[in-house]
């Protein structure tokens, strides 16, 4: 059973900075694509970024780009989020996503498996 559980939200001010992160259970973390989406209330969740199983490829969503900053430690089963310059349009809930080996993975891509969340909330 993958499990994956992220921490590192909270409460921060304009241009201010946090970094998320994501632990997961499994071995199976080293061979998997890894994903961060965000949500708020009423809309759908949105993608952040995704990380290849390698690290060797990553995408992001234009409106953190430059700002946001995915990376992975496969050794720990660890994925990070640092979130700098974060502006009240980051305020969200963020979740990471595990795409297992063969399912698609990439920009917008559905994970298999999500985390709970953690809260992000920017004031201005």
């Amino acid at each position: 059973q993958v499990r994956l559980v992220e921490s590192g939200g909270g409460l921060v001010s304009t241009g201010g900075s946090l970094r998320l992160s994501c632990a997961a259970s499994e071995r199976t973390f080293s061979n998997s694509a890894m994903s961060w989406f965000r949500q708020t209330p009423g809309r759908e969740r949105e993608f952040v970024s995704a990380i290849s199983w390698s690290s060797g490829t990553i995408y992001y969503a234009e409106s953190v780009k430059g700002r946001f900053t995915t990376s992975r430690d496969n050794a720990k089963n660890m994925m990070y989020l640092p979130m700098n310059d974060l502006k009240p349009g980051d305020t969200a809930v963020y979740y990471c996503g595990q795409h297992p080996p063969g399912t698609p993975w990439g920009v917008k891509a559905q994970p298999t498996y999500w985390g709970q969340g953690t809260q992000v909330t920017v004031s201005s």
